[in-house]
């Protein structure tokens, strides 16, 4: 079985739906069944994969989508079910492709009060914004640590979807007026967020949404070999349908929960290898994984925060057109800048690495180079990517070097 696990090495929009789509497309061809698992963020995450016959920007279905790959949700990752039946008809419609979707029964799920108070907060903050692209992600991670609050994708199969909209009734009620105290929010200064989290009706609504969305989920199970109706564990379940493993991260190691130098303007989920490692450990024990890190020739940045190096508004930005992050009300206008040189440059991935307990080799991918004219912007000068390759070989590091020029999985070198 091969694995590859794709991180971002920035702050995230480094190609990584290319990543996935390549590493889909390379198991395709040796007829291996492949299964991308998501295992980190949610909804926000926007990843792009450009095909000959169109495009699509997945957000909780696998970027691997295009070539039949199977998705599935880790107990890490957590999925807004209000929103996946629209992106799975949208793609289903666009190109006939109808697709699995497994999950795990322990992933917290994103609820609608978790998406307006985020965007409740974000719009009081004004030009304070931590950056949030406005999807709930945070605050659902701040209600699932009160387990009172907390609600899990297992829970939907196991009540109706009247059930469901009392639960969200009842945090509604009794842990919003808190979180609101808490984060310095009042629900009339909160223009439209703040009267439709008095809006009771819409509950059930959505609600039923979910449950509509949740008749197209399948849960495995990883707590034992077989679960009480006789069907396979995941374990099982992995080895024997799929001949490749793809974990496909969101955001980008600059910002992880963890990077405490970075707060606010982070994410609330693990962004490296942490999360995929400990699922090889798991239940792919005596795999050996390639971790893949993901750049573009340049650092990007969609929202607020530090980028280093940031660059100028010039040419060189006006000339980029970037199609999926486009210019909207809770992140701005992408913002672009130069790689740090030296050392810098791998300084995270080091640091990322230097936690993994098991075999495994490193990869790196280099995207957008067709912008750059083939070479990776630095502070102090672009470098040639001969140049910069001879230099990472003398790093020892990469076992291979991946190289994008185009919007095209099947054109990388």
């Amino acid at each position: 079985m091969k694995i590859h696990i794709i991180i971002g090495k920035n702050y995230g929009d480094e190609g990584k739906g290319l990543a996935v789509d390549y590493f889909a497309g390379t198991a395709k061809r040796r007829g291996a069944p492949v299964l991308v698992v998501r295992h980190n963020g949610g909804a926000q995450a926007g990843h792009t994969v450009d095909r000959r016959n169109g495009r699509f920007i997945f957000h909780q279905l696998s970027s691997g989508s295009f070539l039949g790959a199977d998705t599935l949700w880790a107990k890490t990752f957590l999925p807004d079910l209000y929103k996946i039946e629209e992106e799975r008809q949208h793609f289903r419609e666009s190109f006939g492709i109808s697709l699995n979707i497994f999950a795990e029964g322990d992933c917290r799920l994103v609820l609608i009060d978790d998406v307006l108070v985020n965007m409740a907060a974000e719009t009081v903050r004004g030009k304070k914004r931590h950056g949030s692209c406005g999807m709930g992600i945070n605050e659902a991670v701040n209600r699932c640590e009160d387990r009172s609050y907390a609600v899990y994708l297992k829970d939907i199969f196991g009540q109706t979807a009247e059930e469901t909209a009392l639960r969200m009734k009842d945090i509604r009620e009794n842990y919003l007026p808190l979180r609101l105290k808490k984060l310095g929010v009042s629900l009339c200064e909160a223009g439209e967020y703040g009267e439709l989290l008095q809006e009771d009706s819409i509950l059930l609504t959505v609600a039923e949404q979910m449950h509509r969305a949740a008749e197209n989920i399948r849960l495995v199970d990883f707590s034992s070999e077989r679960r009480a109706d006789g069907s396979l564990s995941e374990e099982h379940f992995v080895h024997s349908h799929y001949g490749e493993v793809i974990f496909e991260g969101a955001q980008g190691l600059l910002l992880d929960n963890d990077r405490r130098e970075f707060y606010p303007h982070t994410t609330p989920s693990k962004t490296g290898c942490k999360n995929p490692i400990d699922f090889c450990k798991a239940y792919l024990p005596g795999e050996v994984p390639e971790i893949v890190y993901v750049t573009r020739s340049y650092v990007t940045r969609h929202g607020n925060g530090p980028l280093p190096f940031e660059m100028a508004d010039d040419l060189f930005t006006k000339q980029i057109e970037d199609l999926t992050n486009i210019p909207n009300d809770w992140q701005g206008s992408l913002r672009f800048g130069y790689h740090e040189n030296g050392e810098a440059f791998l300084k995270y991935i080091k640091e990322d690495l230097a936690g993994v307990d098991i075999p495994y080799t490193c990869s790196l991918m280099v995207t957008h180079l067709n912008e750059t004219e083939g070479r990776l912007l630095f502070k102090e000068n672009p470098m040639e990517i001969a140049d910069f390759m001879e230099e990472m070989r003398r790093e020892k590091l990469f076992s291979h070097i991946y190289l994008s020029d185009t919007r095209f999985a099947e054109d990388i070198k």
